[in-house]
Formats: structure tokens, C-alpha cells, sequence
């Protein structure tokens, strides 16, 4: 189609690799412009490279489309002010925040040291709100907006030698039911993927380690064997969440693993479940078994009032309220 987002503008952090760079290069297929924030480093924060973020950018120009790149540290609240800064000042507007930049400092929690505690806390958690809040000024005072956080099985169902990581991922899944209920009413949405995606973060545990944790029955909720899936599988349901017709969506967390995506109850495990037996999941299949499936009988925990013009609302539901 390569035109659902067009005019959006949608800023991303952490979008040089993996995940963030699928999704970034989908939005742009779509026609959004886009902002790359990533500052290059290395997967336990260390280092800095523009490269990722300049990597990014230029295959989406390639493609024809219109993307800037961002390097800030958004464990800052000036890091992340400056990625919406970057938004306003290239393009004018800023229509969707997705929030994918992470660390990690993997250790059992008897050996963790309250510096890995600290780093990954301040990236993983602090990062998503110093890009939230001020993304939400903005988008609270043009009446639309859509906010995508990166939770993680580790935070919701616990994952061996992760204290640190999957309490930060805990910590967005809440972040995000409670940021959907101060900005639903203003029309923006805010949900959250729980992803399941073979990375360059899931790369760095051990196959010793996995095989050690799993013989110990301390394995946790992340299988053993890496998932198959690339980040490609996921880059589809963030991006159907940033369109018109996802306006109701607000609240919720969605599993995304290959070819499964699947809603998530408060707090697991998935409430509906839609399954593809092989490829990645399309836009045009995603907008017809959303809506019908994963979401039949899902209500907006703060829906925005029938007098605010939604852009995707049907109007008979905008009538009726």
C-alpha cells in the first residue's frame, strides 16, 4: 500500500538495529517520516557510534523516503526531550513515539552490583518516561498521538539473571497501562510489544548459561533454544498499532513472537490469540484480524469522548460514544 502513514511523522529510539530498524524502515514504506534515535552503543551501554542511526536513515532514503537521525542518550531527560526536539524541528509535528532503547547487564541477582542495577534501570525504564513525557506535551495538545513502549517476557514472566532488565521491562508494561489512561482521553494511545525476536541483545546469553539455567529449572520464560524468528516478524504489529483505524487500542500489551501475536490479560497470558503457520504477518491481514479477533470485545480503559475528532473512528461510534 505504502501510504497508511502517510504525513505521520514518528520518532524512534533505539532504531539503528534490530527491531527499531525493522520498524523504522516499515513505517517509512508506509509513508511516515522518520526520526532514527540511536546513539551506537554497545549492548551494556557502553561506547558510542553514529553509524547505526546513519545506516538506518540512509536505507530508508534509498528507499525514497524522508527520515534524520538522532544520537542522544535518552536515559536523560535532555537526551530524550532532544529526540522530540529533532521531530519538531525537521518535520513540524511528531504523531507516534516508539520506545525500543535497552541495555543489558545480565547477572544472578546475588552477584549483581547496584551499578548494573542502576545503568539498566536508567536506560530501560527512565528512557521510555523522558520520551514519553515530553512526546505527550505535544501530542495531549494536538488531540492525537501514538505511543508504542518494548516490554519483554523477562519483565512479565521472569527470565533467570535478569533482576535488573526485567524489572525496567516490568516497569514499562506499568508505565504504559497508566500513561494510556492519562492521555486516552485526549486521543492518544499507548501500548506496549512484548517481543519475542532472535537480536543482537538475545545473542549475547550464553548457550552455556541458557543450558545451565535450564538444567537447574531456573531457566525462566525465555526458552533455550533462541527463537528462529528475525526482528522482521515484529516490526508489522507496531506499525498496524500507529495507524488511524488502531485508535481504540489503548492499554495493552501484545505479544509478538514469529508468527504469533497475541493479546496479553493483566497481566498474562494472551486474553486472544491470532496465529499465522508460516511468513510475516501483513498490514492488509493485521487490519482485518485485529480489529475481529484480537481485540473483539476489548474495551479502551479511557476512551476519548465522542465530541473529539479521532481520525479513524467510525462515525456511528463517535454518535453513539
Amino acid at each position: 500500500m505504502a501510504d497508511l502513514l502517510q504525513g505521520k511523522v514518528v520518532a524512534l529510539t533505539g532504531a539503528g538495529r534490530g527491531i527499531g530498524r525493522e520498524v523504522a524502515l516499515l513505517a517509512a514504506g508506509e509513508g511516515a517520516r522518520v526520526v532514527v534515535n540511536d546513539p551506537g552503543v554497545n549492548v551494556d551501554g557502553s561506547g558510542h557510534d553514529s553509524g547505526p542511526a546513519d545506516q538506518t536513515v540512509a536505507e530508508i532514503r534509498t528507499r525514497g523516503g524522508e527520515a534524520v537521525a538522532n544520537y542522544a542518550d535518552v536515559s536523560t531527560m535532555e537526551g530524550g526531550e532532544s529526540v522530540v526536539r529533532t521531530a519538531l524541528d525537521s518535520y513540524g509535528r511528531l504523531d507516534v513515539l516508539v520506545c525500543l532503547a535497552a541495555i543489558l547487564r545480565d547477572r544472578m541477582i546475588f552477584n549483581m552490583t547496584e551499578q548494573e542495577w542502576d545503568e539498566v534501570i536508567k536506560v530501560d525504564l527512565k528512557g521510555h518516561f523522558t520520551v514519553i513525557k515530553p512526546a505527550s506535551i505535544v501530542m495531549r495538545q494536538q488531540r492525537y498521538g501514538r505511543i508504542i513502549s518494548f516490554s519483554s517476557v523477562s519483565g512479565l514472566g521472569g527470565n533467570s539473571g535478569q533482576a535488573n532488565y526485567g524489572a525496567a521491562k516490568a516497569g514499562v508494561a506499568g508505565l504504559t497501562r497508566v500513561a494510556a489512561r492519562d492521555l486516552g482521553r485526549y486521543g492518544v494511545t499507548c501500548n506496549a510489544i512484548a517481543p519475542g525476536a532472535a537480536t543482537r541483545m538475545t545473542a549475547t546469553v550464553p548457550q552455556s548459561a541458557r543450558e545451565t539455567r535450564t538444567a537447574r529449572g531456573i531457566g525462566g520464560s525465555v526458552p533455550i533454544t533462541p527463537t528462529p524468528y528475525g526482528p522482521e516478524y515484529v516490526a508489522p504489529m507496531v506499525v498496524y498499532l500507529m495507524l488511524d483505524e488502531a485508535w481504540n487500542i489503548n492499554g495493552q500489551i501484545f505479544d509478538v513472537a514469529g508468527p504469533r501475536v497475541g493479546l496479553l490479560a493483566h497481566p498474562y497470558p494472551p486474553v486472544h490469540l491470532i496465529w499465522k503457520e508460516d511468513g510475516v504477518w501483513t498490514l492488509d491481514e493485521l487490519r482485518r484480524l485485529v480489529p475481529s479477533v484480537l481485540m473483539q470485545g476489548v474495551a479502551n480503559p479511557a476512551a476519548p469522548p465522542p465530541e473529539l475528532d479521532i481520525p479513524g473512528r467510525p462515525v456511528a461510534q463517535a454518535t453513539a460514544g
